[in-house]
């Protein structure tokens, strides 16, 4: 994406120093912050400086570089990355790109020896990480354009409208996004779209960067409150729906950002296609049942009781409810795949179900 004439990607490597956006001052500032241990990357992936499943994935890759910089240094280079990567599992839980970024370095570490080799080694992993994920999501986006298109045909020309939920976009990921990845790529080839934006509570990752992401690409969108969304689909406001997700079962379940399920209830109530946007990173290949064996990971109730926002030209918090009231704050909720219209990923459009998962994965068949 281009900001301020400029090709960003959401991470990437600046002589021998990882890189990254600071997403939490977005809209309002955007800054970059380096990254030079793997605890600094842990710290990053738990405190939402990073965010969204792809971008998780590779800077749990970088991380594991960092941390086998840092194993050369001790005295036992093993020790030290098996330490590592199990604190870079711990700091978010549902996201399954992260543990997929890890264990992929795991393995390609281990085929050498010597520390300097395991060095070079998880430095090219953690490009390939990121090189992969932005061209998964750049195909993403060929295929689901396919969906608008027709869409667009089917009204005569007239704006597509996507309701989308959460941040699947660009700041999610490497470059591109999963559920915006289609939304730039039909504007970009000058289908008119119009988005309606969640505002994404208790982060407000809607609000803050979505809409902030597609204002910069000049797409056409409007910010609503969480709850609008069947409103809009009752009066024949919303075309399609598209969001991303953190992890999806062979059978087609998928969990993503709070609220999502919601927003799955009241589409499939007015006949309005459901679709997800997922590069294969986000499969988890070993689960079936997404409500029994998704881990939903559960934040700090500061996060509800509290808005941050900008004020008086700094960042601040504000209480919003009763000091005392306890708050629940569950990050996801789960999507059973009977819901989902089709999955979009890098290789196609398939449905919901595993037998056609597995027919576009298939060496994922056993």
């Amino acid at each position: 994406m281009n900001i301020n004439g400029k090709h960003y990607r959401t991470i990437w490597m600046e002589d021998d120093r990882v890189t990254i956006i600071d997403q939490r001052l977005l809209p309002h500032e955007f800054v970059t912050e380096d990254l030079v241990t793997c605890e600094a990357a842990a710290v990053a992936i738990a405190d939402m400086h990073v965010r969204g499943a792809g971008l998780i994935g590779a800077t749990a890759g970088y991380g594991m570089f960092l941390a086998a910089k840092e194993a050369a240094d001790t005295g036992d280079f093993d020790a030290h990355i098996l330490a590592c990567a199990n604190r870079l599992k711990a700091t978010r839980p549902t996201a399954v790109n992260l543990a997929w970024a890890v264990d992929r370095q795991f393995a390609r570490m281990a085929e050498a020896t010597a520390p300097e080799a395991k060095i070079t080694i998880a430095l090219r992993t953690a490009g390939e990480i990121a090189d992969e994920d932005a061209a998964y999501c750049r195909r993403i986006g060929e295929h689901g354009k396919l969906l608008v298109e027709e869409i667009s045909r089917r009204k005569s020309g007239a704006t597509v409208n996507i309701l989308t939920h959460c941040n699947a976009g660009w700041l999610a990921f490497v470059d591109y996004g999963s559920a915006t990845s289609p939304v730039y790529a039909a504007h970009d080839s000058g289908i008119p779209v119009h988005v309606w934006v969640d505002e994404t509570r208790p982060r407000s990752q809607g609000a803050k960067l979505t809409a902030w992401e597609l204002g910069r690409h000049g797409v056409p969108h409007t910010l609503i409150a969480d709850n609008t969304g069947g409103h809009l689909m009752q009066h024949g406001l919303v075309d399609m729906v598209i969001v991303g997700t953190d992890r999806t079962t062979r059978t087609g379940d998928v969990a993503n950002k709070i609220g999502t399920y919601l927003k799955a209830l009241a589409a499939h109530d007015n006949g309005i296609p459901f679709y997800v946007a997922l590069p294969s990173s986000s499969f988890d290949w070993n689960m079936r049942d997404g409500l029994a064996e998704i881990p939903v990971e559960q934040r700090g109730q500061e996060e509800v009781k509290y808005a941050d926002g900008w004020i008086d030209g700094r960042r601040g918090e504000v209480l919003v409810a009763p000091e005392s009231s306890p708050a629940a704050n569950y990050g996801f909720d789960v999507t059973p795949a009977r819901l989902v219209t089709g999955l979009i990923t890098e290789r196609g459009i398939c449905r919901a179900t595993e037998e056609d998962i597995i027919g576009l994965f298939p060496e994922n068949h056993a």
